[in-house]
């Protein structure tokens, strides 16, 4: 019996299994991405690459087709050539021998380096892939109606969109290996949490707003652009509640000094949004409306805050500091485990900084406090939270402005030792 026919045609079938395990590991591996990027590029096989990857059902069927058919005729022509060799023992002998050379060298080594460098196998194999597509387009015509058929009786849905969580966790494992470094990770968890967040969440307070009256001296309004330092100041009316106008600082300084114009001349129009208002969608409305401030009115009608584009900006890019920015430390270490803190300072961020965990309807630190106290506050009043023992240093109009905040290391040891 001449074996090497069998040999020759065994070597062929290994390496047509392992052209099919590679094909299947890289279409799967591939990033998209990179693929476009050499498509911009004029790459036609990285086009091709593309347009295959993108018709995946029809890609997955002839690949475990072709692969099946592949290593069903391997077997069988081991099973005849060991039989013929070893007579009763060579069923088992072709069993062992076939399915150690095929998880060898058609599966577990080619689907290895094709993990490693999809996109090149990719466009390797896509030219002799689509030939296997079309000539196997009837089967994987019924393979795709038999597809259809099973989902529609196990009622299942499929969905390519990615939750805002994938996102998080893929941007993570990027900036794991390197390809993006921290700030450009932070950069990229902001643009997706951009816009979950509404003006509730960003708002300057009524209380903190630096507002004028319409009927106030001109010279008292100077004062108050030269100790802001800001561009822009809301007008009122009356009251905080009714906001009536914005001044912007250029058209209030004119060439000879103060103008000479009366406010209501020179105001512009507020811009007035509710407080669930969307970030992603006031940014639009303030990039149309060509305003920087936004008023956020409460269920009232009356004056919960205002939002700037520098705030919202700054919840996509960070801080943003200018020269007449006062720095202002949150979370000031004056001691031994002690900390000053800006009590307008996000709650989020100070359960982060002393990493505890706490839940409160409050936006702020402060109001986090109150909502302990249960009472007006006062400077003095203290109370004690998990590790905490946190002390009111300072007040302002029934409001909590700093605190002192010591960690207890006894405490922490302590739960350690429970735990």
């Amino acid at each position: 019996m001449d074996i090497f026919p069998y040999i020759f045609t065994m070597i062929v079938l290994v390496m047509m299994s392992a052209y099919f395990s590679a094909t299947e590991t890289a279409f799967s591996s591939l990033n998209k991405t990179r693929l476009k990027a050499l498509m911009e590029k004029g790459d036609k096989r990285a086009t091709l690459a593309y347009d295959l990857s993108e018709s995946y059902d029809k890609l997955i069927s002839t690949i475990l087709i072709g692969n099946n058919i592949v290593n069903i005729s391997l077997s069988s022509i081991g099973t005849v050539l060991f039989i013929a060799l070893y007579n009763d023992m060579g069923a088992t002998i072709s069993t062992i021998v076939v399915t150690i050379v095929v998880l060898i060298f058609g599966e577990i080594s080619p689907k290895s380096i094709a993990k490693d460098c999809p996109e090149k196998f990719a466009m390797f194999s896509a030219p002799i892939i689509r030939i296997l597509i079309w000539l196997l387009t009837p089967v994987n015509f019924l393979f795709t109606q038999w597809k259809k058929l099973l989902a529609k009786v196990l009622k299942l849905e499929g969905s390519s969109k990615m939750s805002q969580e994938e996102l998080m966790l893929l941007v993570e494992e990027v900036e794991q290996e390197g390809t993006l470094d921290t700030d450009e990770g932070e950069l990229i968890r902001n643009a997706i949490e951009f816009g979950e967040q509404e003006a509730e969440d960003i708002l300057i307070h009524r209380v903190d707003i630096e507002a004028v009256s319409v009927d106030e001296d001109k010279e008292e309004i100077a004062k108050v652009f030269a100790k802001t330092k800001f561009s822009r100041l809301v007008v009122y009316e009356e009251t905080i509640d009714n906001i009536v106008g914005i001044i912007h600082l250029k058209d209030f300084f004119t060439t000879g000094g103060i103008t000479r114009n009366p406010i209501k001349e020179i105001m512009t129009k507020p811009l007035f949004i509710q407080k669930s208002e969307k970030l992603n969608d006031l940014l639009k409305i303030l990039q149309k409306s060509k305003s920087h401030i936004a008023v956020v009115i409460d269920e009232y009608g009356g004056t919960l805050g205002i939002v700037t584009m520098e705030d919202i900006l700054e919840e996509i890019v960070g801080e943003i500091w200018d020269e007449h920015d006062e720095v202002v430390e949150t979370f000031r270490s004056v001691g031994t485990n002690m900390y000053l803190v800006e009590c307008a300072e996000n709650f989020e961020d100070f359960c982060e900084f002393f990493d505890i965990e706490a839940e409160s309807d409050s936006i702020s630190t402060g109001g986090w406090v109150m909502e302990q106290l249960g009472k007006m506050p006062e400077k003095g009043d203290r109370f004690s939270y998990e590790n905490l023992d946190i002390i009111i240093i300072e007040t302002d109009s029934h409001r909590v402005t700093r605190i002192k905040v010591t960690v207890n290391e006894i405490a922490e040891k302590d739960e350690k030792d429970d735990d």
